[in-house]
């Protein structure tokens, strides 16, 4: 179980410094804390990605691209609109869990099928559903 030195140790520490598998670590523990692992099967934790990501879109929901950039550029705005794309993220860290998979190696795997179907000299400027005319 971290303690709260421990904990604030890390805190400081970037992207750059930290793993996939710390953060992971991080969100197990607080689920385990609280008892709730019964409550983090794959279908709620799914459910609880999808509303979470609902809760980040609504930062931007509306706006044109420009007030978009708004949102980014307020600090107060950017930090809640991260406050749900950390909930994304942790619900997403549950989610790997529950399934056993390696996150790393899936991202890895996934970007390299996108690669393949989504070759840059085909795609560079479009949206991956302007598919070539064969």
């Amino acid at each position: 179980m971290p303690t709260e030195r421990t904990e604030a140790n890390r805190a400081d520490r970037g992207d750059d410094a930290t793993t996939v598998a710390e953060l992971r670590q991080l969100v197990e523990d607080f689920v385990a804390e609280r008892d709730w692992s019964r409550y983090h099967s794959p279908k709620n934790l799914a459910m609880s990605i999808a509303i979470e990501a609902a809760e980040l879109m609504e930062h931007f929901q509306w706006l044109d691209p420009a007030e978009a950039q708004a949102v980014v550029a307020d600090p107060t705005k950017r930090a809640a609109a991260a406050e749900e794309l950390a909930d994304v993220v942790g619900y997403c860290f549950a989610m790997s869990g529950a399934l056993g998979v390696d996150l790393s190696q899936t991202v890895r795997a996934k970007m390299r099928r996108n690669h393949e179907k989504y070759p840059a000299a085909v795609f560079r400027g479009k949206p991956s559903y302007e598919r070539p005319k064969e």
